[in-house]
């Protein structure tokens, strides 16, 4: 069962990019995205009312809104009668709402959105921002799979947000688009198009944090390769070392060893039977030692060459 009082990376990416400074051109088109995915606007009278469950986004939209626009603006909190208790906190514009997503470009009835907010990349950065913290989610990087996406409710937007965040934006993202239930996803799936977002939307802390981890992980896996490379290696020499001892006793068994004439393969052969685990660098070494000159690795490789040779002749002519 998941504590409550664990913070997802998730969450610590949107409390970060919260808290991010921005100007006033920032502000204003992080508070269109975010008003136009998660806010309400009361058709008699005119309220405006915004909703998070991460109180640090709540505080920011509470401070944009009461600096730009100089409105009263309240809060207030619910809480969900489910075993995690989850709280909701609202925060409400009483008079003058209309004139405020007048002003960002936002018609709730006619389902239209505040292209304009997202033209330069002041306004590109705020608007992500708010659309994210809105509505979006990034995976734990400890997960193997990468994934961070913005949820939407009409087609139309969400094929427009992609093209901005394709687009409009200086570092390269390749979003894509899929359906879930009766909403639209916009999602990214690369680790580097990732972190270029979370430093986008301000997240620069959690942005390091997420190549931590994931340049640990790579090196790790790099690391099981390597040793299942090894191990796959270290299979093939005694694999190929059992030949190697198989045909040195048949040998043993017709004639004896001191029938060999090739004095470097004779004493291989001796030292392959007293040493049966030893590796092909290994074997040069002492071979070298024995024989008192310097024997390589692909000398050794061709002298065992030359024994199974000499092997398969002897047998088909046995046979």
């Amino acid at each position: 069962m998941r504590d409550p009082s664990h913070i997802s990376f998730a969450q610590k990416v949107k409390e970060e990019s919260a808290r991010y400074p921005r100007n006033d051109v920032e502000k204003k088109a992080f508070l269109a995205a975010f008003l136009w995915n998660n806010g309400y606007l009361g058709l008699m009278d005119g309220k405006l009312e915004v909703s998070s469950e991460i109180s640090a986004i709540a505080k920011t939209i509470y401070q944009y809104l009461h600096e730009l626009y100089g409105v009263d603006v309240r809060f207030s909190y619910t809480r969900s009668a489910s075993f995690l208790k989850r709280v909701v906190y609202h925060v409400i514009v009483d008079k003058g709402g209309e004139e405020i997503v007048n002003d960002l470009g936002i018609d709730y009835f006619f389902n239209t959105f505040p292209k304009e907010m997202a033209g330069n990349y002041s306004k590109g950065s705020g608007y992500m921002a708010g659309a994210f913290l809105a509505s979006g989610s990034v995976n734990d990087p400890v997960s193997t799979n990468y994934h961070l996406e913005i949820e939407v409710g009409n087609e139309s937007y969400a094929k427009w947000l992609s093209r901005t965040w394709n687009k409009s934006l200086p570092a390269e993202f390749e979003s894509k688009i899929t359906k879930r239930r009766n909403k639209y996803v916009i999602y990214i799936k690369k680790s580097a198009q990732i972190s270029d977002f979370m430093i986008l939307i301000g997240a620069k802390e959690q942005c390091l944090e997420f190549e931590n981890v994931r340049i640990d992980r790579d090196f790790a896996n790099v690391d099981n390769r390597l040793q299942n490379l090894d191990t796959a290696n270290f299979g093939k020499t005694l694999k190929a070392a059992e030949r190697q001892v198989m045909e040195i006793e048949y040998f043993e068994a017709h004639g004896g060893l001191f029938a060999i004439r090739n004095l470097k393969l004779r004493h291989l052969m001796q030292l392959r039977l007293a040493h049966q685990d030893s590796t092909l660098d290994e074997l040069a070494v002492m071979l070298s030692e024995e024989l008192n000159t310097e024997i390589s690795k692909s000398n050794i490789n061709h002298l065992f060459r030359a024994l199974h040779v000499m092997y398969e002749e002897a047998t088909k002519n046995e046979n």
